[in-house]
Order: C-alpha cells, then structure tokens, then sequence
C-alpha cells in the first residue's frame, strides 16, 4: 500500500528519522496543581535522598551492622536512590518549567537505567529473602554459608542479570519507528506509553516485555515464597515466644517491602496490553517510582530495633564529639 507515492515502510522510516524529542504530557495543565505537585514531589525526593543515604552511612559506619542482612538492605538503599533519581529529578523540571521535552536518545537512556535498577532490586529482595532463610532456618550454619564471597556473587549477579535484560529489551526498541504526534502520556519515559507512540510493529517488544517481566518475576517472587514459607514453619515450631517475636522481627520489614514493591510492578507489567489505562498507570508508576524509594528506609528504620540503636550510637557518638571540641582544655598546674 502507498500513499502520495511513497511507500508506508518508507514513511515510518523517515518519520523515525525526524523524531529527535519527546514530550511529556505529565499529571496536568493546571499551573497551580503542577506548583503543588512540584512541591510534594520535591519533598518526597529530598526525604528519599537523605533517607536512604542515611541508611547507607550507618550500615557502613557501625561495626555491630557488618553483617550480611545490612550489607543487603545499604545496597537496596543504593538502588531505590538511584532508580528514584533516575526519573524523579526529570519530573521535577518539567512540573517547575515548559520543559517538559525529553531527547531521543535520553528518553531511551532512562528506559535503560530504569528497567535494569528495577530488575536488579527485584533479585536483591530475593537474596535478602535467602539471607533471612539462611539465618532462621539453618542459624548454626550461618555464617560460613552466607559468606561474604556469596553475598558478593549475589549482588553482582542481580546487577548482571538487571543491566543485560535491560539492554536487550532498550535495544529491541531502538528497532522501532515513532511517528508524530510525539507526546508520551507518561511523566517519564516507559515502555507500555513510549510504544503507543510507533508506526511500526511492537509484537516483539510486547512479547520480549512479557518474556523477562514473567521470567524475572517468578524467579525472584518462587525464592521469596519458598524462603518465607520455611522460614514460617520454623518459625511455628519455636517453642520460645521470645525466639519467634525475635524472628518476626527480623522478616517483617523485608515482607512488608516486597509485599508493595512486587505489588504495584505486577500490577503494571503482568497484563496483557489490552488492559493497559496510562492514567491509572500513571498513579501506579509513582507510587513505585516516587513513594516505595521514600517509604523503604522508614519501614527499615521504624521496623527495626538495630538500627534504631545504631542510629541512637551515631548520635550519642556525634555529641560526645562536639563536646570535647567545645570543651576548653584544662591548664597545667
């Protein structure tokens, strides 16, 4: 079929060629409720920031915390700082000014990071998960099991798997045309509203999306099933009540994390894409973009009596310095 003598393939190919931006549709158009939007969001991320680096320092900087459950939750700290920066700060500017363009290959490049640090998190939840198995369930054997060369390996692992589907899935869509209009009806670039956008065939990106959403969600949410559902028995079987509040304790914030994290991105991905509203969407991906980054070091902190206790050192430990900084010294008799 052609139209005005060129061939459709042909038309798809040039108007891929002139797409060099993006635009951002966002929330709305309404100047005052993009102020308060912009506000709201700025202070989630600033409490997300200084949360999560809050809990970074005080896993590293307390020896009694060099375990490996802590050395866990500073990564997943890290990756919820990162993933949230990768697409919060870009909001921020398009809700604060009319910039609310993105280029080409930027758009592309935060598909990119967003996809993979989703992906790595999902995995880093699952070896939390086998951590606290580990820890409940076989404590004698513990420490040589759960080494630091393991935990190592797990980590580097997630990043890989995370990065390398990541890539395929970011270059599988570079295969795409984008025609005009070029409006993403999204507040950052997505697959399922970015994809909405092409003029040529997405069966693959749909299927490849499916594929390794699918893949990477019953691997990671089979560990943590299995892992919690041992971890219960164990737990039941416990003849002290002191040994299983102990034991709850230690679990309840990482099932309370994964109960939203795993929650909200099954919602968006594990349906087919008939079913798909980018506006109820949209209310989703910020939930899980925006506030599960700020939520996580409060359900850690709150839910958690070591660091509420490392925290209390660092503070005691920060006042006794200032101090003896203060304090004059003593003249020589």
């Amino acid at each position: 079929m052609e139209r005005l003598g060129v061939p459709c393939k042909l038309m798809a190919w040039e108007n891929w060629t002139t797409v060099t931006e993006f635009i951002f549709k966002g929330f709305t158009d309404h100047p005052d409720l993009q102020v308060t939007l912009f506000v709201v969001f700025l202070l989630f991320y600033v409490i997300t920031v200084v949360g999560n680096l809050g809990i970074i320092a005080v896993v590293w900087l307390d020896s009694q915390l060099q375990t490996p459950m802590y050395f866990f939750l500073s990564n997943l700290s890290f990756l919820d700082l990162c993933y949230s920066s990768v697409v919060t700060p870009k909001m921020l500017l398009s809700l604060s000014s009319e910039r609310n363009t993105i280029s080409f290959a930027g758009c592309f490049v935060q598909l990119y990071f967003y996809v993979a640090l989703v992906t790595v998190e999902c995995y880093l939840l699952a070896a939390m998960a086998y951590d606290r198995y580990l820890a409940i369930c076989s404590p004698l054997c513990y420490p040589a099991a759960m080494s630091q060369e393991l935990c190592t390996a797990l980590l580097a692992g997630s990043y890989a798997v995370g990065f390398v589907s990541s890539l395929v899935l970011t270059v599988a869509g570079l295969r795409v045309s984008f025609c005009s209009p070029k409006v993403i009806d999204h507040f950052f670039c997505d697959g399922p509203p970015l994809f909405k956008l092409a003029c040529s065939d997405t069966y693959l990106n749909q299927v490849l999306t499916l594929a390794f959403a699918g893949f990477h969600g019953v691997t990671t949410i089979s560990v943590i099933l299995i892992s919690y559902g041992r971890i219960l028995s164990t737990i039941l079987r416990m003849g002290s009540v002191l040994g299983k509040r102990k034991a709850f304790g230690t679990c309840s914030s990482h099932m309370v994390v994964v109960a939203i994290f795993y929650g909200s991105l099954l919602f968006m991905y594990l349906r087919p894409s008939s079913s798909y509203s980018l506006r109820r969407d949209k209310i989703v991906s910020v939930f899980y973009t925006v506030v599960t980054p700020m939520l996580n070091p409060f359900i850690y902190s709150l839910r958690n009596q070591e660091v509420k206790r490392a925290v209390k050192r660092a503070c005691i430990s920060q006042q006794e310095k200032h101090l003896l900084v203060e304090e004059p010294p003593k003249a020589d008799l």
